[in-house]
């Protein structure tokens, strides 16, 4: 589906990256972030916005605030909500999804630093030096204690043969 929009979303963001900078990054993937979820709602609906055709599934029905933190900074997304979708799904976003996906990588690698014995002090350090985030060390310990109650209730399972 060509959009006759496109051109002119990718000069947006051009200016806003020409205006800012780096300092525009965050503000830049969140614009695109927006601009990715509302493509992807009109293509799940089968029509544009305001737009009628006999493809139409469903209808658009606003937005729903997210803030997700990113290695950008925090992203403040606007995600697209449908109603009366004729086939009863749900809208799925893989744009999220792969973007989560990353972030829950970072957080992995973060959960190692924590169980090789690196510092809490210095787990927040490398996260705002290698993703600009600032991560107080006592948000690092309390991801710690969760992370060290799941390797507990691991380490206390019970063991021996499966049951059927």
């Amino acid at each position: 589906m060509v959009r006759h929009n496109e051109c002119n979303r990718f000069v947006d963001v051009l200016e806003l990256l020409v205006e800012r900078g780096f300092e525009g990054m965050a503000a830049a993937m969140q614009y695109l972030y927006n601009e990715a979820l509302k493509l992807e709602r009109e293509d799940f609906l089968g029509a544009e916005s305001h737009e009628r055709t006999p493809e139409r599934r469903g209808y658009a029905n606003g937005f729903k605030d997210k803030t997700v933190k990113s290695r950008v900074g925090e992203l403040k997304l606007k995600i697209p909500q449908v109603r009366e979708v004729a086939d009863g799904r749900s809208i799925l976003s893989a744009v999220l999804e792969r973007g989560e996906r990353s972030e829950r990588a970072l957080k992995l690698a973060l959960a190692e630093m924590y169980v090789q014995g690196v510092s809490t002090r210095k787990v927040a350090a490398v996260t705002k030096e290698l993703c600009g985030l600032e991560i107080s060390s006592s948000q690092v310990s309390r991801v710690a204690e969760k992370l060290d109650e799941e390797l507990g209730r691991w380490r206390n399972r019970p063991l021996g043969p499966p049951s059927t």
